[in-house]
């Protein structure tokens, strides 16, 4: 096979890989929203967060605009029936700020803004935005844990192409691409779940995290691919392909959807919007 060729294919399996990650990055529930508010002369352009970690109150902060000091910040704890609670917006130099007050680890909030104009009181954005506390996680744990599932996804899908191009590299990869996802998915994924959100798994047998689901069924589709690979049984190349279909297929599906989340009915007493803090 050609040093060409082979360029070729990496060149591909890289292009598909930042492709997905930037997907998953872009469509994922931990993405700031951008908002956009009309005025006669321009508009204002701000994002809204949708992650914050436990150890600061995020700020929600947006452009002031002429004498404009007013504002509220409207949030309550989801998925609850309390009433919204709200908190004035403050003018800093050229912002309007409030900060949401901290929730557990997996505990969410929604929230809008009631901003006052000519024309009456106006709601940014129409649909109130969820936002998702977790606890601080080791940049090293993080750092490790995205980067061997991102070379899990370059050799998973390098293999497919070795394999549709009959190449003979694909058993090789394909084992890589098991042993990577087992490293990054298995072991450091739980890891870092326990240290954001207080538990190492909640997919199958133990909830319905689907992140930790599309986890655990691409590693299977992997491990099938790897074990007959490594076999080296004709329906080697088919297999892999499978599970490289099947990995971009979860990729597409955007990370933490259906992730941790609080249930606020177990601990009443931490966080009401309504209640003194302590």
């Amino acid at each position: 096979m050609g040093v060409t060729r082979v360029r070729w294919l990496w060149i591909a399996a890289l292009i598909s890989t930042v492709a997905a990650a930037a997907w998953q990055r872009r469509t994922g529930p931990s993405h700031a929203v951008r908002v956009e508010i009309p005025l006669p002369d321009t508009a204002l352009a701000f994002t809204l967060p949708r992650t914050s970690p436990t150890t600061s109150a995020p700020r929600i902060a947006l452009p002031a605009w002429g004498d404009q000091a007013a504002g509220m910040l409207q949030w309550r704890r989801y998925p609850t029936d309390d009433a919204f609670a709200a908190i004035p917006l403050q003018r800093d130099a050229d912002q309007l700020v409030a900060a949401l007050p901290i929730q557990p680890p997996a505990g969410k909030v929604e929230y809008y803004l009631a901003l006052p104009t000519a024309d009456g009181t106006v709601r940014v954005p129409d649909a109130t935005v969820i936002l998702r506390f977790h606890g601080p996680v080791p940049a090293a744990v993080l750092t490790a844990h995205v980067a061997v599932m991102l070379v899990a996804l370059l050799t998973g899908v390098r293999a497919a192409l070795a394999a549709v191009f009959a190449t003979g590299e694909e058993r090789a990869l394909a084992l890589v691409t098991v042993a990577g996802l087992t490293l990054g998915g298995l072991i450091l994924g739980p890891i870092t779940q326990e240290y954001a959100f207080g538990a190492y798994w909640t997919g199958v047998p133990f909830g319905w995290d689907l992140t930790d689901n599309k986890t655990l069924v691409m590693w299977i589709g992997w491990a099938i691919a790897g074990v007959v690979a490594a076999r080296r049984r004709r329906a080697a190349r088919g297999l892999v392909i499978a599970a490289a279909v099947l990995m971009l297929v979860v990729y597409v599906i955007p990370h933490s959807v259906r992730g941790s989340q609080l249930d606020y009915t177990r601990v009443p007493e931490t966080a009401d919007p309504h209640r003194p803090a302590p």
